[in-house]
């Protein structure tokens, strides 16, 4: 009997935090005002929605569960400033942002100074609800949580997941006439169902694109990405190269020459080059607003855009008008596709700077975001949950248009994430120079360009220690020409 009473001791100590957190308790907080600040991305659905529900959801929640009072602020800045702005602060050890919405990729940027939480950390000192949590595919933790690449230390959190999926505007796809002048034309049938759209590879998919570019109408085909800014290039090239086969680095080495600059993703170049003529003019400059817009405008017939944007591709009242399928993939020898598209979503980080006070309300608060009602409640505001509770429960690929095309493109044979190096910003404005400039015609050769990323991506790892393998000798007669 006292062995008995000893391990039901031992477990009441061990599950404290996780039941203080879950039911309030004595909390330390009670009767105090909390005011709490994030920092997100402006203009981003999924960081105004969390923090609409942490204001209006999570805020009496705590009241009530918790006996205290907390009041959110937020402050937001563009994909592209975001990173700095987040760091500016942090390097000064303020506690400005108590909890910060990061993009994945500065996991490594975030963690190496130690400006943030290791969660696993936490999980080891007695917060084992964050290693609890079901994800509904190995691919959340290796894109959102986990830093350096092939280890599973845990440095953040999914606040959103995000997939590439393609949008297309299903009353032009269903009609009659469309779909017997294109079966005239081509000698097949236009895909009709969610299904269908499975066996769509790149050739066919260029083939439905260049049917629906009718630029005497002001219609075209599709649209994507190709802006120089931030990594909106390389988040719709990158989905050519991997499906096709190709690599982009090796992340135990770090090498990235030998690897990068390979026929297949010289090949993935031409393609997302030769798409641009089923795309509307000015298509060179897209980035994710510009995608919307052509979509909604009845300009674009299909749009290659984020699930996360699902709310401003697919307006209110309008969801009959409109289909959301996988995209296509290249054809495998055995007839199948293989469609690896890039993954996007940003994981919720903790900064370290935080005082107890602020500490213990983010605790609460992530604590609160992962119930399955939340997660739920997120995504009909139009946020995208990742974990397995919310996505394989009954009705949720009816919840939003978009949902069915995001699970199933949410899992590691579908979706790829990139490097969550420290250096990630120097080595993206390489290929983003080096891609844009490519696609515009300024370079025309797409293998030489692929030598010029590798050698400078090659040095900066080799420079900041990232690997042991300099540039070869020959990178130094190699220009962006």
């Amino acid at each position: 009997m006292r062995k008995f009473l000893f391990v039901l001791m031992v477990l009441a100590i061990a599950l404290t935090p996780t039941l203080a957190l879950a039911q309030g308790g004595d909390h330390p907080l009670r009767g105090q005002t909390i005011d709490m600040a994030i920092l997100g991305i402006g203009g981003w659905i999924p960081s105004s929605v969390a923090v609409t529900l942490a204001q209006e959801e999570f805020a009496p929640y705590a009241l009530e569960n918790y006996g205290y009072t907390v009041n959110w602020s937020f402050q937001e800045a563009p994909f592209s400033n975001l990173f700095q702005k987040a760091a500016t602060s942090l390097a000064t050890g303020s506690q400005e942002f108590n909890i910060i919405i990061s993009d994945s990729q500065w996991l490594g940027a975030f963690a190496e100074p130690g400006w943030i939480v290791n969660i696993s950390d936490l999980i080891a000192d007695g917060y084992p609800q964050y290693g609890e949590i079901e994800w509904y595919d190995p691919v959340v933790q290796s894109a959102y949580m986990y830093y350096p690449d092939g280890t599973q230390t845990i440095w953040g959190l999914p606040e959103t997941g995000d997939v590439v999926v393609l949008y297309v505007n299903k009353e032009l796809l269903l009609d009659p006439d469309e779909r017997a002048a294109f079966e005239a034309e081509y000698g097949w049938t236009l895909p009709a169902t969610y299904e269908d759209w499975f066996d769509i590879d790149f050739d066919q998919f260029e083939q439905i694109a260049a049917f629906f570019t009718r630029p005497e109408e002001g219609l075209y085909g599709t649209a994507m990405q190709y802006s120089k800014e931030y990594d909106f290039m390389t988040m719709f090239l990158y989905p050519f190269i991997f499906s096709l086969g190709g690599d982009i680095w090796n992340p135990e080495t770090g090498d990235v020459y030998g690897i990068l600059n390979s026929d297949v993703n010289a090949q993935a170049m031409e393609i997302n080059k030769r798409w641009l003529n089923y795309q509307p003019p000015g298509a060179l400059n897209y980035g994710i607003p510009d995608v919307v817009d052509v979509f909604t405008q009845n300009i674009a017939f299909s749009g290659f855009q984020w699930a996360a944007m699902g709310a401003g591709m697919i307006p209110a009242g309008t969801e009959d008008k409109y289909m959301v399928v996988v995209p296509p993939g290249a054809r495998m020898e055995d007839g199948s596709v293989r469609r690896i598209w890039s993954i996007g979503g940003q994981p919720w980080v903790i900064n370290a700077n935080n005082d107890e006070a602020h500490m213990r309300v983010v605790h609460d608060f992530l604590n609160w975001w992962y119930l399955p009602e939340t997660q739920i409640r997120f995504n009909e505001l139009g946020g995208n949950p990742a974990t397995a509770g919310a996505l394989n429960s009954e009705g949720y690929d009816d919840i939003q248009v978009w949902n069915r095309a995001y699970k199933d493109m949410l899992t590691e044979e579908t979706a790829r994430d990139f490097w969550h190096e420290p250096t990630y910003s120097e080595m993206l404005a390489i290929q983003q120079e080096g891609w844009t400039a490519f696609a515009s015609g300024q370079v025309t050769d797409a293998m030489n360009t692929l030598n010029w990323i590798a050698c400078e991506q090659q040095e900066i790892l080799y420079n900041d220690g990232r690997t042991e393998t300099p540039p070869p000798a020959e990178c130094a007669d190699i220009t962006l020409e």
